[in-house]
């Protein structure tokens, strides 16, 4: 194949086989210059990059220098901190534990107060428990009580006895007196500045308040408050019929309770009843109503006492004044005699005063000798010549 010989055409543009050749050679000169320059510059970077690589390790080992000096101060310092901490630690444990030793000895002490406190608080419930249990058995002679009439009355008359016996003299009341009309009520009270007597019945109808608390259906309910009823309008009658007398009592009576609760389910539940009472002039007291009506009744009879003393008094307090005068007139007399021997005193002063003057004069003058006097001639020389 010939070198001019064309091989490649291309537009109006021929190529031949010398131009193809000359073009590979440029091309593979072109090529191996590239790489020349491609591994000249690979070379200078990989050199650049050693350098880089020398100086980060030499910086590497500054900073990991620099960092173990670091650390080896830290752990000298941690170290330090870590003994510090430990003697702080100790310290505090041993203060914790003295007031945790503390605290637990005070606690044993405030356990045994309490025990102790525990102690008395059970044996005080297990007296109240002893006093429950006689109040019970109390309670269930109390009701075997007042289940009998005969009992029920006596215990009844015995309450309101102790009421009165309590809070009025003796001889301002009087059990079961009999009337005029041959009644004896249980209690007989002289009101003062009257002749007229208070009357207190003692005996209350329990029966029916027992079918009443014992009722169960409704008409066993109903049959109950009626005979509540029928019972106690009929008690209240009889007492005002039999104790009410024009002149010889007073105009109103009292029908004694001595339960608080029946007393209270009479108002509570039986207000007609209680009206009834008050329409006929019988008043219903429980305990507490008697022993205070009682109390007003003791200041009744002190201001009565009082006022039959006052004219008494009053004449004591004359013969005071008649005393304290005669006393004046007396006080009086003493003391003209005070002043009449306080002029003779006075006087008296006066005369001694003189003596006593003349005394100094003569103490002061001098006597002659006794041969002039002899002589008959006596004379008196005072001693300030």
């Amino acid at each position: 194949m010939q070198l001019d010989q064309i091989i490649l055409q291309i537009g109006s543009q021929a190529f031949t086989m010398l131009d193809v050749l000359l073009a590979g050679a440029a091309l593979a000169l072109v090529l191996i210059l590239a790489t020349l320059i491609v591994t000249w510059r690979a070379q200078r970077n990989r050199k650049i990059e050693t350098l880089e690589t020398m100086r980060r390790a030499s910086e590497l080992e500054y900073r990991l220098a620099e960092m173990a000096g670091s650390l080896r101060n830290f752990a000298d310092q941690s170290q330090g901190a870590q003994a510090h901490l430990t003697r702080t630690l100790d310290e505090r444990l041993d203060h914790v534990g003295q007031r945790i030793g503390l605290g637990l000895n005070d606690q044993a002490e405030r356990t045994t107060q309490s025990l102790t406190h525990l102690y008395e608080r059970l044996a005080v419930i297990d007296a109240a428990q002893k006093n429950l249990t006689s109040l019970s058995t109390e309670m269930i002679s109390l009701k075997d009580i007042l289940s009998n009439k005969q009992a029920r009355g006596a215990y009844g008359q015995g309450r309101m006895e102790a009421i009165v016996r309590d809070g009025l003299h003796a001889r301002a009341y009087a059990f079961q007196p009999t009337l005029t009309n041959g009644m004896r009520p249980d209690c007989l009270i002289s009101l003062p500045d009257s002749e007229l007597k208070l009357v207190i019945d003692a005996k209350f109808p329990l029966e029916a308040f027992n079918a009443l608390r014992e009722a169960k259906g409704e008409g066993d309910l109903r049959a109950a408050e009626v005979g509540l009823r029928g019972d106690v309008s009929k008690h209240v009658k009889d007492i005002a019929e039999k104790y009410l007398i024009t002149g010889e009592t007073h105009e109103t009576a009292i029908m004694f309770v001595p339960s608080e609760s029946i007393y209270a389910d009479l108002h509570e539940k039986f207000e007609d009843v209680i009206q009834k009472a008050h329409r006929a002039r019988v008043i219903i007291a429980s305990p507490n109503v008697l022993m205070l009506l009682i109390q007003t009744m003791q200041a009744i009879f002190k201001d009565s006492a009082m006022r039959e003393q006052a004219h008494v008094i009053k004449i004591e307090v004359m013969r005071l004044l008649e005393d304290v005068g005669r006393l004046k007139e007396r006080v009086g007399d003493l003391q003209k005699h005070f002043g009449n021997a306080n002029s003779d005193l006075e006087k008296l002063s006066l005369s001694a005063d003189k003596i006593v003057k003349r005394g100094l004069r003569i103490e002061s003058l001098d006597v002659e000798e006794p041969e002039k006097l002899a002589e008959g001639k006596p004379k008196l020389v005072s001693s300030h010549d």
